[in-house]
């Protein structure tokens, strides 16, 4: 599979059924990262490659429609979830007249703008996900017996767990400002608002103009917000100048890197206690 928080729960659920390759070293950028030859190999040779979707992994696309024509079964995790798309149920900086986008993305930032990537910030969708990879691997000849189950249990017993750590917070302090685009599922789920982020953009590749800086900085003085979240890609002197302006506080979370012990429950209640704590 792709990336490493996707392959915390592949790994679960297949076992000792098949061996479970990462193609992203854990703690790379998803979005800024390029496949070697060695990658492409690995990924022509496999028997099922899970990639995320979404345009997450934009750089192995072609790979991926290379290696389909030859005959190789992909996975794509976010055909098996309910899609949020760009700005749902969020206040957002207004891009209409952006300057310094990138070439070829759109307002957000997003390449095909077809909706938001980071499903796996959300607990109850990964269960989804696991509940149907059980399903493929068993449509292709690799017998998980009941395991995609028992993951998928697992992760509901936690989405619960997630839930009520968060409402730990009252209403008023549920409110986020994040490094890019990352914590919508998230929020969405465990009933946050997303006020804005460092880079108001779903890949952590756009060029952030100094209106879209000016903007967010409004917003959070408008709003009283008390923590900006940094993350990986997160351009540090873009965050430190937002912080500096407005007198917030500058938080460092996890989204995109498995924990050591390589368990996604853990990467999901470190994330959790990490915004929880520096909320209250």
């Amino acid at each position: 599979m792709t990336h490493s928080v996707l392959g915390a729960v592949v790994a679960d659920v297949v076992g000792d059924a098949a061996e479970v390759e990462v193609l992203i070293p854990n703690g790379i950028d998803p979005h800024d990262w390029e496949p070697s030859a060695k990658d492409i190999e690995r990924v022509n040779n496999a028997d099922l490659v899970v990639a995320n979707g979404l345009h997450l992994e934009v750089r192995l696309e072609e790979v991926l429609e290379n290696a389909v024509a030859k005959g190789v079964r992909v996975f794509e995790a976010t055909d098996h979830v309910t899609i949020r798309e760009f700005a749902e149920h969020s206040e957002k900086v207004d891009l209409d007249h952006q300057e310094g986008a990138e070439e070829g993305l759109d307002e957000h930032g997003d390449e095909h703008g077809e909706g938001d990537p980071h499903f796996w910030t959300d607990a109850a969708a990964m269960a989804a996900v696991a509940t149907a990879l059980g399903d493929k691997l068993f449509d292709i000849g690799i017998d998980v017996g009941d395991r995609a189950g028992m993951t998928a249990e697992r992760l509901i017993t936690l989405d619960n767990e997630l839930r009520q750590q968060a409402e730990t917070l009252t209403s008023d302090q549920r409110v986020l400002v994040t490094g890019h685009e990352s914590l919508g599922y998230f929020a969405d789920r465990y009933g946050f608002v997303l006020i804005g982020a460092v880079i108001p953009s779903l890949t952590t590749q756009f060029e952030v103009s100094a209106a879209a800086v000016a903007s967010l900085k409004d917003q959070v003085l408008k709003a009283g917000v008390t923590v900006i979240f940094s993350e990986l890609g997160t351009p540090s002197k873009t965050a430190e100048a937002i912080a500096s302006e407005t007198g917030a506080e500058i938080v460092e979370v996890s989204t995109h890197v498995i924990p050591e012990d390589g368990k996604y429950e853990t990467f999901m209640r470190e994330l959790m206690r990490t915004i929880v704590e520096a909320l209250k």
